[in-house]
Protein backbone atom coordinates (compact mmCIF):
# COMPACT_ATOMS: atom_id res chain seq x y z
CA UNK A 1 0.00 0.00 0.00
CA UNK A 2 1.55 3.46 -0.91
CA UNK A 3 1.69 6.28 1.34
CA UNK A 4 -0.82 8.01 -0.84
CA UNK A 5 -3.30 5.65 -0.37
CA UNK A 6 -2.87 5.61 3.61
CA UNK A 7 -3.35 9.03 3.81
CA UNK A 8 -6.74 8.79 1.98
CA UNK A 9 -8.19 6.69 4.77
CA UNK A 10 -6.78 8.48 7.61
CA UNK A 11 -10.13 9.27 8.92
CA UNK A 12 -11.95 6.42 7.52
CA UNK A 13 -14.10 4.67 11.08
CA UNK A 14 -13.17 7.69 13.40
CA UNK A 15 -16.19 9.23 13.47
CA UNK A 16 -18.29 5.91 13.86
CA UNK A 17 -15.90 4.37 16.40
CA UNK A 18 -16.60 7.83 18.75
CA UNK A 19 -20.33 7.49 18.12
CA UNK A 20 -20.20 3.39 19.54
CA UNK A 21 -17.68 4.67 22.51
CA UNK A 22 -20.63 7.66 23.09
CA UNK A 23 -23.48 5.50 22.68
CA UNK A 24 -22.25 2.43 24.72
CA UNK A 25 -23.40 0.16 21.92
CA UNK A 26 -23.23 -0.98 17.79
CA UNK A 27 -27.14 -0.66 18.13
CA UNK A 28 -27.47 2.59 19.47
CA UNK A 29 -24.81 3.70 17.33
CA UNK A 30 -26.52 2.58 14.16
CA UNK A 31 -29.62 4.50 15.36
CA UNK A 32 -27.92 7.64 15.60
CA UNK A 33 -25.99 7.98 12.35
CA UNK A 34 -28.79 6.47 10.39
CA UNK A 35 -26.87 3.06 9.33
CA UNK A 36 -27.12 -0.52 9.59
CA UNK A 37 -25.90 -2.73 12.86
CA UNK A 38 -23.54 -4.60 10.20
CA UNK A 39 -22.00 -1.57 8.53
CA UNK A 40 -21.34 -0.80 12.31
CA UNK A 41 -19.54 -3.30 13.13
CA UNK A 42 -17.67 -4.00 9.84
CA UNK A 43 -16.00 -0.70 10.10
CA UNK A 44 -15.29 -0.78 13.46
CA UNK A 45 -13.42 -4.05 12.29
CA UNK A 46 -11.72 -2.34 9.86
CA UNK A 47 -10.36 0.32 11.90
CA UNK A 48 -8.78 -2.01 13.99
CA UNK A 49 -7.34 -4.25 11.00
CA UNK A 50 -5.33 -1.09 9.19
CA UNK A 51 -4.78 0.22 13.13
CA UNK A 52 -3.57 -3.75 14.04
CA UNK A 53 -4.69 -2.86 17.51
CA UNK A 54 -7.96 -4.09 19.28
CA UNK A 55 -9.72 -1.15 20.08
CA UNK A 56 -12.74 -2.45 22.24
CA UNK A 57 -13.92 -5.64 24.10
CA UNK A 58 -17.19 -6.69 22.97
CA UNK A 59 -19.06 -9.26 23.92
CA UNK A 60 -23.63 -9.88 23.60
CA UNK A 61 -24.25 -7.63 26.54
CA UNK A 62 -21.42 -5.69 26.91
CA UNK A 63 -18.84 -3.06 25.21
CA UNK A 64 -15.87 -1.51 26.73
CA UNK A 65 -12.95 0.07 25.68
CA UNK A 66 -9.01 -1.56 25.26
CA UNK A 67 -6.08 0.55 27.23
CA UNK A 68 -5.55 1.05 23.74
CA UNK A 69 -8.77 1.87 22.51
CA UNK A 70 -9.36 4.18 25.47
CA UNK A 71 -6.50 6.30 24.78
CA UNK A 72 -7.40 6.48 20.76
CA UNK A 73 -10.61 7.56 21.67
CA UNK A 74 -9.71 10.77 23.50
CA UNK A 75 -7.54 11.96 20.68
CA UNK A 76 -10.15 11.04 18.45
CA UNK A 77 -12.90 12.91 20.13
CA UNK A 78 -10.94 15.80 19.66
CA UNK A 79 -10.12 15.31 16.28
CA UNK A 80 -14.24 15.26 15.80
CA UNK A 81 -14.73 18.11 18.11
CA UNK A 82 -12.32 20.69 15.98
CA UNK A 83 -13.81 19.76 12.39
CA UNK A 84 -17.47 19.95 13.71
CA UNK A 85 -15.81 23.52 14.72
CA UNK A 86 -14.28 23.94 11.20
CA UNK A 87 -17.79 23.32 10.07
CA UNK A 88 -19.47 25.64 12.24
CA UNK A 89 -16.83 28.68 11.31
CA UNK A 90 -18.05 28.19 7.64
CA UNK A 91 -22.04 28.03 8.42
CA UNK A 92 -21.31 30.81 10.53
CA UNK A 93 -19.41 33.23 7.68
CA UNK A 94 -22.97 33.16 6.41
CA UNK A 95 -25.02 34.34 9.01
CA UNK A 96 -25.19 37.77 9.74
CA UNK A 97 -24.03 38.49 13.56
CA UNK A 98 -27.16 39.64 15.22
CA UNK A 99 -28.80 40.36 19.42
CA UNK A 100 -27.25 41.73 22.55
CA UNK A 101 -23.36 42.39 22.43
CA UNK A 102 -22.23 42.94 26.00
CA UNK A 103 -18.70 44.33 26.20
CA UNK A 104 -16.98 46.28 28.94
CA UNK A 105 -13.76 48.37 28.41
CA UNK A 106 -11.87 51.08 30.43
CA UNK A 107 -13.27 54.15 30.18
CA UNK A 108 -10.03 56.41 28.75
CA UNK A 109 -9.15 53.64 26.12
CA UNK A 110 -12.80 53.55 24.73
CA UNK A 111 -12.76 57.41 24.40
CA UNK A 112 -9.41 57.97 22.75
CA UNK A 113 -9.21 54.67 20.32
CA UNK A 114 -12.90 53.33 20.00
CA UNK A 115 -15.11 55.64 19.38
CA UNK A 116 -14.82 55.80 15.23
CA UNK A 117 -14.50 51.89 15.37
CA UNK A 118 -17.79 52.02 17.62
CA UNK A 119 -19.06 53.48 14.91
CA UNK A 120 -18.10 51.84 11.79
CA UNK A 121 -18.93 48.65 13.59
CA UNK A 122 -22.85 49.74 14.67
CA UNK A 123 -22.99 50.85 10.71
CA UNK A 124 -21.65 47.36 9.42
CA UNK A 125 -23.93 45.42 11.54
CA UNK A 126 -27.17 47.01 12.41
CA UNK A 127 -29.06 43.79 13.68
CA UNK A 128 -26.37 44.09 16.41
CA UNK A 129 -27.51 45.78 19.71
CA UNK A 130 -24.03 46.58 21.90
CA UNK A 131 -24.44 47.32 25.28
CA UNK A 132 -21.08 49.05 26.37
CA UNK A 133 -19.85 49.27 29.87
CA UNK A 134 -17.12 51.41 30.19
CA UNK A 135 -15.66 50.78 33.34
CA UNK A 136 -12.07 50.90 34.75
CA UNK A 137 -12.66 48.24 37.28
CA UNK A 138 -11.98 44.95 37.04
CA UNK A 139 -15.37 42.93 35.62
CA UNK A 140 -15.79 39.41 35.89
CA UNK A 141 -16.43 38.30 32.46
CA UNK A 142 -18.40 35.67 33.32
CA UNK A 143 -20.42 36.72 36.09
CA UNK A 144 -20.91 39.81 34.95
CA UNK A 145 -23.03 38.10 31.91
CA UNK A 146 -20.24 40.36 29.69
CA UNK A 147 -19.69 38.56 25.72
CA UNK A 148 -16.00 40.13 25.93
CA UNK A 149 -14.34 42.72 27.73
CA UNK A 150 -11.54 44.77 27.08
CA UNK A 151 -8.21 45.11 29.49
CA UNK A 152 -5.47 47.10 30.12
CA UNK A 153 -2.55 45.68 32.19
CA UNK A 154 0.79 44.98 32.11
CA UNK A 155 1.05 41.50 33.70
CA UNK A 156 -1.79 39.43 32.67
CA UNK A 157 -3.45 36.68 35.24
CA UNK A 158 -3.48 33.21 34.06
CA UNK A 159 -6.97 31.77 33.04
CA UNK A 160 -8.49 29.72 31.42
CA UNK A 161 -10.03 32.63 29.28
CA UNK A 162 -9.12 33.49 25.65
CA UNK A 163 -6.98 36.69 25.41
CA UNK A 164 -6.13 38.59 22.19
CA UNK A 165 -3.03 41.52 22.19
CA UNK A 166 -5.06 44.47 20.24
CA UNK A 167 -2.78 47.13 21.25
CA UNK A 168 0.85 47.90 23.21
CA UNK A 169 2.16 50.96 24.28
CA UNK A 170 4.15 52.73 27.07
CA UNK A 171 3.13 53.73 30.77
CA UNK A 172 4.70 56.97 31.86
CA UNK A 173 5.38 58.43 35.46
CA UNK A 174 4.26 62.41 34.65
CA UNK A 175 3.69 65.57 36.48
CA UNK A 176 2.56 68.96 35.74
CA UNK A 177 4.84 71.86 35.72
CA UNK A 178 2.66 73.54 38.25
CA UNK A 179 3.49 70.65 40.32
CA UNK A 180 7.66 70.60 39.78
CA UNK A 181 7.69 74.13 40.37
CA UNK A 182 6.17 73.68 43.59
CA UNK A 183 7.70 70.81 45.07
CA UNK A 184 10.53 70.03 42.54
CA UNK A 185 11.23 67.64 39.50
CA UNK A 186 12.64 64.23 40.68
CA UNK A 187 15.26 62.99 39.21
CA UNK A 188 15.22 59.30 40.26
CA UNK A 189 12.60 56.45 41.24
CA UNK A 190 14.24 56.44 44.78
CA UNK A 191 13.00 60.11 45.66
CA UNK A 192 8.97 59.59 44.94
CA UNK A 193 8.83 58.30 48.51
CA UNK A 194 9.43 62.39 49.46
CA UNK A 195 6.09 62.99 47.14
CA UNK A 196 2.16 63.23 46.81
CA UNK A 197 1.62 60.33 44.49
CA UNK A 198 -2.22 59.69 42.71
CA UNK A 199 -2.62 56.08 42.75
CA UNK A 200 -4.51 53.28 40.85
CA UNK A 201 -6.68 51.44 43.46
CA UNK A 202 -7.65 48.32 40.64
CA UNK A 203 -3.81 47.19 40.99
CA UNK A 204 -3.10 44.57 43.67
CA UNK A 205 -0.50 47.02 45.30
CA UNK A 206 -1.15 50.27 44.18
CA UNK A 207 1.32 52.37 46.45
CA UNK A 208 4.12 50.21 45.38
CA UNK A 209 5.86 51.21 42.21
CA UNK A 210 7.62 49.15 39.85
CA UNK A 211 11.02 50.19 37.47
CA UNK A 212 13.69 49.21 36.15
CA UNK A 213 17.19 51.11 35.96
CA UNK A 214 19.57 50.94 32.68
CA UNK A 215 21.39 47.94 34.17
CA UNK A 216 18.17 46.11 34.30
CA UNK A 217 18.17 46.16 38.17
CA UNK A 218 14.56 46.14 39.81
CA UNK A 219 13.50 49.06 41.80
CA UNK A 220 10.63 48.95 44.36
CA UNK A 221 9.21 51.98 45.91
CA UNK A 222 6.49 52.72 48.60
CA UNK A 223 4.67 55.82 47.82
CA UNK A 224 2.56 58.01 49.63
CA UNK A 225 -1.18 58.17 47.72
CA UNK A 226 -2.82 61.60 48.26
CA UNK A 227 -5.46 60.21 46.11
CA UNK A 228 -6.71 56.62 45.20
CA UNK A 229 -8.98 55.88 42.80
CA UNK A 230 -10.05 53.72 40.02
CA UNK A 231 -10.72 55.94 37.33
CA UNK A 232 -7.53 56.86 34.87
CA UNK A 233 -9.48 59.83 33.80
CA UNK A 234 -9.76 61.35 37.36
CA UNK A 235 -6.05 60.52 38.10
CA UNK A 236 -5.78 62.23 34.75
CA UNK A 237 -7.48 65.35 35.69
CA UNK A 238 -5.66 66.00 39.50
CA UNK A 239 -2.34 65.38 38.14
CA UNK A 240 -3.09 68.11 35.59
CA UNK A 241 -4.62 70.11 37.95
CA UNK A 242 -1.26 69.51 40.02
CA UNK A 243 -2.35 67.56 42.88
CA UNK A 244 0.06 65.18 42.38
CA UNK A 245 2.97 62.69 40.59
CA UNK A 246 0.85 60.16 38.70
CA UNK A 247 1.31 56.84 36.23
CA UNK A 248 -0.30 56.14 33.50
CA UNK A 249 -0.61 54.04 30.35
CA UNK A 250 -0.08 56.66 27.29
CA UNK A 251 -3.40 55.84 25.54
CA UNK A 252 -4.88 57.61 28.83
CA UNK A 253 -3.31 60.84 28.26
CA UNK A 254 -1.82 61.19 24.40
CA UNK A 255 -2.97 64.44 23.98
CA UNK A 256 -1.94 65.70 27.05
CA UNK A 257 1.71 64.52 26.43
CA UNK A 258 1.49 66.10 23.34
CA UNK A 259 0.58 69.94 24.29
CA UNK A 260 2.94 69.58 26.94
CA UNK A 261 0.41 69.88 29.81
CA UNK A 262 2.11 66.96 31.74
CA UNK A 263 6.01 66.50 31.98
CA UNK A 264 7.27 62.80 31.52
CA UNK A 265 9.91 61.74 34.35
CA UNK A 266 13.05 59.57 34.72
CA UNK A 267 12.62 59.16 31.00
CA UNK A 268 16.28 57.83 31.28
CA UNK A 269 14.88 54.67 32.57
CA UNK A 270 13.03 52.22 30.54
CA UNK A 271 9.03 52.42 30.29
CA UNK A 272 7.12 49.55 31.48
CA UNK A 273 4.86 48.31 29.00
CA UNK A 274 1.11 48.32 29.05
CA UNK A 275 -0.80 45.73 26.57
CA UNK A 276 -4.42 46.11 25.84
CA UNK A 277 -6.18 42.46 25.36
CA UNK A 278 -9.67 41.34 23.87
CA UNK A 279 -10.61 38.66 26.58
CA UNK A 280 -13.52 35.85 25.82
CA UNK A 281 -14.57 32.34 27.14
CA UNK A 282 -13.60 30.08 24.11
CA UNK A 283 -12.08 30.43 20.69
CA UNK A 284 -15.24 27.42 20.42
CA UNK A 285 -18.40 28.07 19.12
CA UNK A 286 -17.73 31.78 18.75
CA UNK A 287 -20.97 33.50 17.79
CA UNK A 288 -20.77 35.68 14.32
CA UNK A 289 -21.48 38.75 16.91
CA UNK A 290 -18.67 38.43 19.02
CA UNK A 291 -15.77 36.85 15.97
CA UNK A 292 -17.13 40.05 13.23
CA UNK A 293 -16.56 42.41 16.70
CA UNK A 294 -12.60 40.80 17.04
CA UNK A 295 -12.26 40.59 13.47
CA UNK A 296 -12.77 44.37 13.14
CA UNK A 297 -11.18 45.27 15.95
CA UNK A 298 -8.13 43.80 15.25
CA UNK A 299 -8.71 45.74 11.52
CA UNK A 300 -8.84 48.91 13.41
CA UNK A 301 -6.30 48.89 15.76
CA UNK A 302 -2.99 50.64 15.18
CA UNK A 303 -0.09 47.23 14.75
CA UNK A 304 1.03 46.74 18.13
Amino acid sequence: MTNNSKDSKLFDGLIIFTQVVKCGSFFKAAEVTGHSNSFISKTINKLEARLAVRLLNRTTRSLSLTPEGKVFFEQCQQLVLDAEDALGLLSQSHVQPKGVLKISCPVAFAQDYLQDFISKYLQRYPDVELQLDLNDSRVDLIQGGFDLVIRATNQLEESSLICRKIYSCKSQTVASKDYIKRFGRPTKPEQLSEHKCLCYSNLKTPTRWHYVDADGKDITVNVTASLLCNSAPMELAMVKAGHGICRLPEFAMEQEVKDNALEILFSDYPSPIINVYAIYPSRKHLSPKVRSFIDLLIEHMPVC
